[in-house]
C-alpha cells in the first residue's frame, strides 16, 4: 500500500507529500493516517470509485451498503485494506462520510443515520438528476439542494458539497491515465472544507477548490447534467478546470 497522503498548503500552493517526506510541516499539513473515510453507497460506481482511490493513497477506507456481505464482496474486490460494512455500520465507524447513494434515496438514509453521524464531516456527492429521452437534466430540490437538504436533516453533522464531476469509470480505472481537474468544494464550515479540499488534493493530479457556501451548491449539482450531455456527444469522460487560481 502506498504511504498515507498528506498535503501541505502554503501562500496557495499545493505540495503533495508522503509520511515520509522529511519536509513536511506537521502545523500545517492535514494527516489522513490515522482517519477513516466511509463511504456510504460504496458498492455503486461513484462510491467504489472514490474507495479505490482513496485506498490506493493510502487511506483506511470502508465501504457502507445495505448488508455487510454486499460491503465486504465489494470491499474484497477493491482490496488494499479496504472493509465492508453495513451504512450503520459506517457511519458509526467513520471519521469522515461520503454520501455517495442515489437521489431516490438520499433522504431515507440519512433519515437513519442522523444519530450515527452527529459530531463528524459528512461529504455529499449526490446529483438530482432526471432522465429522459433528451438526456440529462437537474431535478428541483425544496431545500434547494441535495447537500442542504442533508444539512437540514443532519444538524449535528458538518456538510460538505464536493466529488460531483468525477468520472466513474476513470476513478475506477486505475490502471489508466493518473486523474486531472479539479473538486469543487462547498460547505459552511472552514475546518470542513479544509479537510475535504486536501481530500480531494490525495486523488491522482486532482486539486480541490473551495468553491462557495452550502446554498450555492444547487448549481454544482446541477452542472453534471451539463457535463453528461458533453459525455454523450463527445465519448468522453469530461470534468471541471478551473483556470488562474
Amino acid at each position: 500500500m502506498d504511504a498515507p497522503a498528506r498535503v501541505k498548503r502554503n501562500s496557495g500552493n499545493i505540495t503533495r507529500m508522503t509520511q515520509t517526506d522529511s519536509t513536511e510541516q506537521k502545523n500545517s499539513d492535514i494527516d489522513f493516517s490515522s482517519m477513516v473515510v466511509g463511504v456510504l453507497g460504496g458498492t455503486g460506481e461513484q462510491g467504489r470509485g472514490l474507495a479505490t482511490r482513496f485506498a490506493h493513497a493510502g487511506i483506511e477506507v470502508i465501504i457502507g451498503s445495505r448488508t455487510a456481505e454486499k460491503a465486504s464482496e465489494v470491499a474484497s474486490e477493491v482490496a488494499h485494506g479496504v472493509k465492508g460494512m453495513t451504512n450503520v455500520d459506517t457511519a458509526s465507524a467513520s471519521d469522515v462520510v461520503i454520501v455517495a447513494v442515489p437521489w431516490d434515496g438520499h433522504k431515507e438514509l440519512l433519515e437513519s443515520l442522523v444519530d450515527q453521524l452527529s459530531g463528524k464531516i459528512v461529504v455529499d456527492c449526490a446529483n438530482p438528476l432526471g432522465f429522459d429521452k433528451q438526456g440529462a437534466f437537474a431535478l428541483p430540490v425544496e431545500e434547494g439542494s441535495a447537500a442542504q437538504q442533508a444539512q437540514l436533516i443532519l444538524h449535528d453533522s458538518r456538510v460538505v458539497a464536493a466529488f460531483h464531476h468525477i468520472s466513474a469509470k476513470l476513478l475506477l480505472d486505475i490502471e489508466g491515465p493518473e486523474l486531472k481537474g479539479d473538486v469543487l468544494v462547498l460547505g459552511d464550515d472552514r475546518e470542513a472544507t479544509d479537510l475535504v479540499t486536501a481530500l480531494a488534493d490525495t486523488l491522482g493530479q486532482m486539486r480541490g477548490v473551495y468553491a462557495g457556501r452550502l446554498r450555492n451548491a444547487g448549481q454544482v449539482e446541477a452542472f453534471t447534467a451539463n457535463l453528461i450531455s458533453m459525455n454523450r456527444r463527445y465519448k468522453g469522460h469530461a470534468g471541471v478546470q478551473i483556470t488562474d487560481i
